[in-house]
């Protein structure tokens, strides 16, 4: 906890004042100046590159990274969603992987952050597969079967408020977003932790879970992610 604080707080704020400029707008600047355009893969090396030597990020990180890159493939969706965007990371780890005509719906509700993640995600080649919706996820989710034509989501990441896990999980099951083999993925369930919905997602018959023990995104810190079959 402290070592988030100092990161994402003390330090970052500092950085900020002296630089004039973002960490997310520093994390953009190199990767436009050291990754190489249309190679997906560069994007995600410098971004990690960038956050376990220079400045420490949220991103979902390479050893959690590792994680996801295993369920999209064994999922293999066509329709996959990402609640939580951020700088576009795991948006563009994501689409690296996806099938030809399948695509990612990334919903972001910081504008500014999202405006970066846009750069990353087209710098990165991948904005064909990636559509970055801005806005809070509890206003998202209901719209995304008329508004952005959506039948049933095939992978589901969970990534953003960790507050939001539990309802936005009920909310796209009301919304009949979910089908028999639609598989959520959620990131950061023991820091900063996620209680609610391990509790929820665990005592619900309508779910089978796996717990992927981990660490927290480029420190030696215990950490996990939660996988979440639907059974219908």
């Amino acid at each position: 906890t402290f070592a988030l604080l100092w990161n994402e707080v003390i330090r970052e704020k500092i950085t900020n004042f002296i630089m004039n400029q973002s960490k997310e707008q520093r994390i953009l600047n190199f990767v436009l100046q050291n990754a190489v355009r249309g190679d997906p893969s560069s994007v995600v090396d410098a971004i990690d590159k960038y956050c376990s030597q220079k400045e420490w990020a949220m991103n979902v990180g390479n050893e959690k990274g590792l994680i996801l890159d295993k369920t999209v493939e064994e999922v293999n969706p066509s329709v996959a969603l990402e609640l939580g965007t951020y700088c576009g990371y795991s948006a563009v780890r994501i689409a690296r992987l996806l099938k030809a005509g399948a695509y990612l719906l990334t919903v972001e509700l910081n504008p500014e952050v999202a405006a970066i993640a846009k750069q990353i995600i087209e710098f990165a080649g991948v904005q064909d597969k990636v559509k970055l919706l801005e806005g809070p996820s509890q206003e998202i989710i209901p719209q995304l079967k008329k508004k952005y034509e959506v039948d049933t989501l095939d992978f589901v990441f969970l990534d953003h408020w960790k507050d939001r896990y539990t309802p936005d999980t009920i909310l796209l099951q009301e919304c009949n977003l979910l089908r028999k083999g639609s598989v959520l993925l959620a990131d950061n369930i023991i820091i900063p932790g996620a209680p609610e919905f391990i509790k929820y997602i665990r005592n619900n018959p309508h779910f089978q879970c796996t717990n992927y023990p981990s660490h927290l995104e480029y420190m030696k810190v215990e950490d996990a992610m939660e996988k979440a079959v639907f059974l219908g």
